[in-house]
Formats: C-alpha cells, structure tokens, sequence
C-alpha cells in the first residue's frame, strides 16, 4: 500500500469564543496517498474548507495528530511549520489572493523568494509559461481575467515543487468555462508532478474527475462515505 502523504488522527478543533464557540472539527482522522486526488464536498459549514487549512498547517488543531509528507506538524512552532508549507504544500483560493502591487512574475516568485532561492525569477518565469500566461508576466492582477488571475495563483503554488497541492473551491468565482479550464490545469499539473491535490468543492462535476471523494457533515467525514469515483 502506498504511504499516506497525508495522516490526520483523531482531530478535533474548536473555533470562537463563549456563545460563538463552535466545534468545527470533530474527531476527524483521513489518510490520503501520495499521488492521489481528493475531492472533499459537504454543505456549507460542514468543515470543509478548515479540514484544509489544518492539512495546510494554516489551523491548529485543539487534539489529534496531524502528519504531512512523513513530518509531523502537531506541536511545531507557527514558523516552522510555515516554513515546512513553503516547500512542501501548494495552495489555491477561490479569490485568488494575489498581491495587486506586484506583476504576475513577482506574485510567483514570493515564496521562492522568502525561500531564499536565488533563481526566484527564472522559476517564476517558466511556470507562469507552463501555464500559458507566458506573455502576461508584467501585467498586474487588475489587467487581468478571471481565469488569468487563478492560473497566477496556480503557478504560484507550483513553483517550490510542493508535495502537495491543495484548493479551496478553485473555481467557485469563474464562469463555467473557465472553470473547466482551471479544472483540466490543476489536474494536468497534479499528474504530469505525481503530486497529491486534494479540493474543497460544491461542483459535482469537479468532484466526481478526483479518483475519491469525502462527504463530510457537521464537522465530520459521513460514516461511509470515502468514496472511489470513476476517472
């Protein structure tokens, strides 16, 4: 059996304060192999999008362990852990969250920057093309689409050769079109790299191209529900 590129035991977390706390996260555990896709869908609220950000190390998590690329992240420090996402975990947002003072090239080069790759721009250079936005490297996100702007993002998250490849409703602010497009990029990149994606969505269609699906409700995977879906 392939070894789990991504372990989670047992997580809990719990959000907000007094009247406002909210168990988000109920004892959560998910294995996902290196080189697999997976589509985590659910309805609003149901801890989709957190169960991404604890895989990113973007949330901590209150109990449980949680293992990423064999390194276990439970316990490190907030700058070791960013540290070890920069390498190791490519992230995509719905809104895209680019930097609007920065070209496309700089927006790709910042995490190889603050990776202290001296190549940052060359890098950049090359993914951005691999994209298609070859002739877009000076323009700045507002002189771009839609569609443009997530396939910045896409090759921002692409450049350090992350082990892992995660999106937040990647195309839930693009046409259908366009969407499609995004969708055929990030599973064409995953496979051409042996990378692991791993999606949050409402979009059936997108859900059902993953290899697996997780339905998760209320906090938790669905009793049963870590489904295998046709290709």
């Amino acid at each position: 059996m392939t070894k789990a590129v991504i372990d989670l035991k047992n997580v809990s977390l719990t959000l907000g304060q007094g009247a406002s706390r909210v168990h988000v996260l109920k004892d959560v555990s998910l294995q996902v192999a290196a080189g697999e896709t997976t589509g985590i869908v659910g309805p609003s609220g149901s801890g989709k999008s957190t169960l991404l950000m604890v895989i990113a190390g973007l949330e901590g998590t209150d109990s449980g362990t949680v293992s990423i690329a064999g390194e276990q992240l439970t316990g490190r420090s907030e700058d070791a852990v960013a540290a070890f996402r920069g390498l190791n975990v490519g992230i995509v947002f719905q809104s895209f969250h680019l930097i609007p003072n920065m070209t496309a090239l700089e927006n790709v080069a910042v995490p190889l920057e603050l990776a202290g790759r001296r190549d940052a721009f060359e890098v950049a250079a090359r993914e951005l093309e691999s994209v298609g936005l070859k002739d877009r490297v000076t323009h700045y996100p507002g002189e771009l689409s839609g569609g443009e702007q997530q396939r910045v993002a896409i090759a921002r998250a692409l450049a350090p050769d992350p082990k892992i490849l995660i999106a937040d409703e990647p195309t839930g602010n693009l046409d259908q079109a366009t969407g499609r497009q995004v969708a055929d990029l990030l599973f064409s990149k995953a496979s051409e790299r042996g990378m692991t994606l791993v999606l949050v969505t409402h979009d059936p269609v997108l859900a059902n191209r993953c290899s697996r699906q997780i339905a998760m409700r209320s906090g938790r995977i669905e009793s049963g529900q870590i489904l295998a879906v046709s290709a």
